[in-house]
């Protein structure tokens, strides 16, 4: 009988178990290289909307109120998924998790092709953001299970810089292919990306034999985690940082158009931009707090450090919005995302750090629910502003957000008290 190739993986493994962890060690890079990918899907699907926008409000006739309530369905979705699917990844396993996320997100993603409205378009979406809140919890698990903890704001920043790759090839290839077979093909093109992706993922991946005994464990309840100060203040931080990134996501593309004067094709040219230098900014993030690791300072300490430089660029949004040129405000947009995913790519490796690999999908679900509870309201609170003021607010206000949630996270203890740390030694809730 045919094996496949995690089936022979595995077996070429296990004679070098108890001698080496070297087999392990060198797929670790596959093993990411498959989270990025689907991070690259995720945005893609999640940024096809927002491309396309101009054909459909022409043809729907939506105003900016009601395309916020379509981002709001999303973010509502997306914020009690979140809460869900990082516990029932943590029980389910990371390739099942991963793999049941994926097959519900393409297919919601697939199914906006035949939306006839705003209503409809919001049913999709909230379809959609269930699905795709699954993606970080899922590829964080990935992080745990295989890498060291010298690696780990790296292989994060590797992972998500699927979602700043899928930013920079969404405007290009889905407004061609709108231009080239209307808006409705490019969400039908795009979920059966997802379902390749879920052919290859369910054939390569597994756990390696070090992470299985903690995996199988039953992970500590949601609501217990909640209760330490540390993950309620983690949480809360990612209420002020993620609605930066969701604006630049959700909105960017429609500011170009009604601010900026661009078309469909103008979009599809330039609004890439700030998400090329997301995906640099993931990997400087990793590399950053690598770095400060080799010269001798402790994990945690190095993840606030660079948090806190890299929250700091994001408030090149302010400036961006009075630039006199649009070339003038891509670019100072683009220094903000560059700070976003810098930072995020610390903030994805501090709960490794911390707590045990059976717990960091719980615990990066309800962060993120955080960040969705924040989206939504930041959506509607945008929507509101444009339709009573202008962009300007806007963008003060998520130029300085960042650095609330940076002063935040600083304050996190080192340690919490009555867990066990990734060493797998319960420690006090003591030190930074």
């Amino acid at each position: 009988m045919l094996q496949s190739p995690a089936m022979s993986l595995r077996s070429a493994q296990a004679p070098q178990a108890a001698l080496s962890h070297q087999p392990a060690s060198r797929l670790r890079w596959l093993m990411i290289s498959l989270a990025f990918l689907a991070t690259v899907v995720n945005y893609l699907d999640r940024q096809t909307l927002s491309i396309v926008l101009p054909a459909i409000t022409e043809q729907f006739h939506l105003t900016d109120v009601s395309y916020s309530r379509i981002v709001s369905a999303f973010m509502l979705a997306y914020t009690i998924m979140n809460g869900i699917s990082g516990p029932l990844i943590d029980r389910l396993g990371t390739r099942l998790g991963y793999a049941l996320c994926m097959a519900w997100w393409s297919a919601a993603g697939a199914l906006h092709a035949f939306s006839r409205g705003a209503l409809s378009f919001g049913v999709f979406r909230f379809l959609l953001g269930m699905g795709e809140a699954g993606n970080w919890p899922a590829a964080l698990k990935v992080v745990a299970e295989w890498f060291p903890v010298e690696e780990r704001a790296l292989a994060s920043g590797i992972f998500n810089s699927g979602s700043s790759i899928g930013s920079v090839l969404a405007p290009p290839l889905v407004a061609g292919l709108a231009l080239a077979w209307g808006w409705r093909a490019p969400f039908v093109l795009v979920g059966l990306c997802g379902f390749l992706w879920l052919a290859l993922w369910w054939r390569l991946y597994y756990t390696p034999a070090e992470a299985q005994a903690e995996s199988r464990r039953a992970p500590m309840p949601a609501w217990r985690l909640l209760r330490t100060r540390w993950v309620a203040t983690f949480t809360a931080s990612k209420v002020f940082s993620d609605p930066a990134w969701y604006f630049y996501t959700f909105w960017f593309p429609k500011y170009l158009s009604t601010e900026r004067g661009f078309d469909l094709a103008s979009i599809g040219k330039y609004a890439w931009i700030p998400y090329l230098t997301a995906g640099a900014g993931n990997l400087v993030g990793g590399a950053f707090s690598a770095a400060i690791l080799r010269f001798g300072m402790k994990p945690v300490r190095a993840r606030k450090l660079s948090v806190v430089f890299f929250a700091a660029l994001m408030a090149a949004a302010i400036p961006a919005v009075l630039a006199p040129t649009a070339a003038g405000a891509i670019a100072l947009v683009s220094v903000a995302t560059f700070g976003y995913t810098g930072a995020l790519a610390n903030l994805l490796a501090l709960p490794i750090d911390v707590f045990p690999k059976n717990t960091v999908g719980s615990i990066w679900g309800l962060a993120s629910m955080g960040a969705g509870f924040g989206g939504m309201l930041f959506a509607l609170l945008t929507g509101w502003a444009l339709k009573h003021y202008s962009y300007v607010p806007v963008f003060f206000g998520f130029g300085v957000m960042p650095l609330v949630a940076a002063a935040m996270v600083c304050t996190l203890p080192a340690t919490v008290a009555g867990i066990s740390d990734a060493a797998g030694e319960a420690t006090p809730e003591t030190g930074r």
